[in-house]
């Protein structure tokens, strides 16, 4: 079976490397750029088993095994298995303890920590005890660093007989009827039996040549890495959603840590030719990501940023994640949110299974593209609209 898949970040590659370890052959992914030149390279790498929807936490769960086998099947490649602490003020709290019945249902561990446990537990993690902040802790949780799980995933794809094209940009798609059939680029067309878009916010401009469109959007969002300290910090990867931020240990005693963008609004993408290293942010950003994480991290106050990556994150109407056929023989997966790089070992094998006809490892009917069909445009806006739980890693 012929199976082209367009995008080079991590869900594309993953998928690729999926397929090969099933034994497809004549798997071609089609990077615009160098793969992980996306967003992939510019993310955190966090990831936590606790989600918002049964989907992700199954999703997810899966994600975390594969992480640590990955750790095993990739050269060079290691997970970093810190755990991850996630945060919440009053008011989220309450929404997210809901959420622990569904934990325990699918034996998802979680530990609740006030913020004297948290100190107590990481002495340099000092969240204020009068501020009512808790933390649920996820023991299986942790983080990848993109320079490292990148090459290390595209080479062992390659290994298995995938052929990544990069700087190859798809104009359209061949179609027989309602069928797709194959990509165009400005190299010629390629045929396929199926086609895997994991393009990211390049995805309508891709879909509009077939008169297609689905409801995401982008927003920017920008991390960065301090300079290496003299010695490493012990504290586990920190989705610290009350300070509007995150934060994690980085490879060579650094510090990487990522600023909420405030009141964002959707950043128009131009043209499939779109390059990200073109997004830029307010120099301001850095200094308030430093006031805002230092109380809860003192150790930052003395730090300098040594390097900055901003990229745009997508997310879909719903803010659920986009994955399954949208046409025969079109699968499309995108709008990751802020956790692609957490979804992605999952994301590769569903798209795996999918292409290749085979029962998925989970249902993932909630995160079908067809699932929009029947919203009008005043249903899509009201659902973006009502969400108020924290959609990071």
């Amino acid at each position: 079976m012929s199976i082209v898949i367009i995008g080079g970040g991590v869900i594309g590659l993953s998928a690729a490397y999926h397929l090969a370890r099933k034994g497809a052959k004549d798997i071609i992914v089609l990077e615009k750029g160098e793969v992980g030149s996306g967003s992939s390279s510019r993310a955190a790498g966090i990831i936590t088993g606790h989600l918002w929807s049964e989907t992700g936490v199954r999703a997810r769960k899966i994600s975390l095994q594969r992480y640590r086998e990955l750790s095993e099947e990739l050269d060079g490649y290691t997970f970093q298995a810190s755990g991850t602490l996630n945060l919440f003020d009053a008011v989220s709290w309450k929404e997210r303890e809901a959420l622990l019945p569904l934990y325990d249902q699918l034996d998802v561990p979680y530990e609740v920590l006030d913020a004297t446990e948290i100190h107590y537990r990481w002495p340099k993690l000092t969240p204020d005890t009068a501020s009512g902040i808790v933390g649920l802790y996820d023991p299986l949780g942790g983080y990848s660093e993109p320079q490292r799980y990148i090459p290390a995933i595209a080479a062992k794809a390659r290994q298995l007989g995938v052929e990544i094209r990069e700087n190859q940009i798809v104009t359209g798609f061949e179609r027989n009827g309602d069928t797709f059939t194959g990509v165009q680029t400005a190299d010629g067309t390629i045929p396929a039996e199926r086609i895997i878009s994991a393009s990211h916010i390049w995805t309508n401009h891709l879909l509009g040549t077939a008169g297609l469109t689905l409801p995401m959007r982008a927003i920017v969002h920008q991390r960065y890495v301090t300079a290496p300290l003299t010695e490493a910090v012990n504290i586990p990867a920190v989705n610290a959603n009350p300070y509007g931020a995150y934060v994690r240990p980085a490879e060579g005693n650094c510090i990487l840590a990522g600023y909420e963008t405030p009141n964002p609004t959707p950043f128009d993408i131009p043209s499939m030719d779109f390059d990200m290293a073109s997004v830029r942010t307010p120099e301001v950003y850095q200094q308030r990501l430093k006031d805002n994480l230092t109380p809860l991290l003192p150790r930052l106050k003395d730090t300098s940023w040594a390097t900055e990556h901003v990229g745009l994150l997508s997310f879909s109407a719903d803010e659920e994640p986009i994955l399954g056929e949208l046409a025969p023989g079109l699968i499309v997966a995108g709008s990751f949110h802020s956790g692609g790089f957490a979804y992605n070992p999952v994301a590769g094998l569903l798209l795996a299974e999918t292409a290749l006809s085979e029962t998925p490892s989970i249902n993932v009917d909630t995160f079908a593209p067809t699932r929009f069909a029947n919203l009008d445009a005043d249903d899509l806006a009201n659902q973006r609209n009502t969400s108020t739980i924290q959609r990071r890693h």
